[in-house]
């Protein structure tokens, strides 16, 4: 297997190589946001369980205040935005305002550098193309001056080795495609996240009763 993968990496000419770069440029690009959003969803989750989620719950806001300061996860960002205005005694409104400030502030960390997934996809295929359309003229330019008894395989040859590089790039696209929908995924789950702490964070302010029973 490994050594069919090299013959056939080794046949398709010098554009295997700038796509070879591309592949490991953009899986090292997912292999980054992997490691940091799953770094993000696991801080996120020990921000709400140990420290600002029992506090609101508890409407101990100075509490919680201090629990997000504290804090260096995405979602205590956030929520510390809202909880500030909540101990100045600002509207509903204005709390919401202030969190939703927060999370444009966080939401460009967490989709830094996943869209080059895309466009280095595209790349990939792009110069497959290319690299197959340079090794075809390059192809016929020496079957125009062969002998005629072996100009149909030589033809075959050449072409068999032009396609190799449209194989590699497409080879190259498809994994970075799924790659970078998979972690548009889990960023929009980590977004999702914090809407939904805020959400709670607002029915708490509008009920003066909730979180009190859970208490």
């Amino acid at each position: 297997m490994l050594d069919t993968i090299i013959r056939f990496f080794q046949d398709g000419g010098p554009f295997m190589y700038p796509i070879a770069i591309v592949l490991a440029l953009g899986l090292a690009i997912t292999l980054e946001r992997f490691l940091y959003l799953g770094s993000v969803r696991r801080r996120n989750r020990l921000a709400l369980e140990r420290g600002i989620l029992p506090a609101l719950q508890k409407r101990d806001y100075q509490r919680a205040m201090k629990a997000a300061t504290s804090s260096d996860s995405a979602i205590a960002s956030v929520l510390g935005a809202g909880i500030s205005r909540l101990l100045n005694n600002s509207r509903r409104e204005d709390i919401e305002y202030a969190m939703e400030e927060g999370l444009m502030e966080v939401l460009p960390r967490l989709e830094k550098r996943t869209q080059y997934l895309a466009t280095l996809a595209n790349v990939a295929t792009l110069l497959g193309l290319l690299g197959t359309i340079i090794g075809l003229i390059a192809a016929f330019t020496a079957v125009a001056a062969a002998d005629p008894a072996q100009k149909a395989t030589l033809l075959s040859e050449s072409i068999s080795v032009a396609m190799n590089t449209t194989a590699f790039g497409l080879i190259s696209a498809i994994p970075l495609l799924l790659f970078h929908a998979l972690l548009q995924t889990r960023t929009n789950e980590i977004v999702d996240s914090f809407e939904m702490a805020g959400v709670k964070l607002l029915n708490m302010v509008s009920d003066p009763d909730a979180g009190r029973v859970a208490a």
